[in-house]
């Protein structure tokens, strides 16, 4: 028996549904993260995914 641990993107719907397929397959999943929305967003600029990040003071009209 192997373990693989994956690292991918879980908004990649086509990664998802392989996923998917492979566990119907007869894979077990082990464990999953659940980020937070602050999490995911510190992931994403930590990956570069994020290139532009505006303080409420852009935002506010001049």
């Amino acid at each position: 028996m192997a373990t693989l641990t994956l690292n991918y993107d879980g908004r990649n719907t086509l990664i998802k549904s392989i996923l998917r397929s492979a566990v119907l397959a007869g894979a077990t999943q082990v464990a999953t993260k659940k980020f937070s929305p602050l999490d995911e967003a510190l992931e994403d600029v930590k990956l570069g995914r994020v290139t532009t990040i505006h303080t409420p003071k852009q935002w506010q009209k001049r």
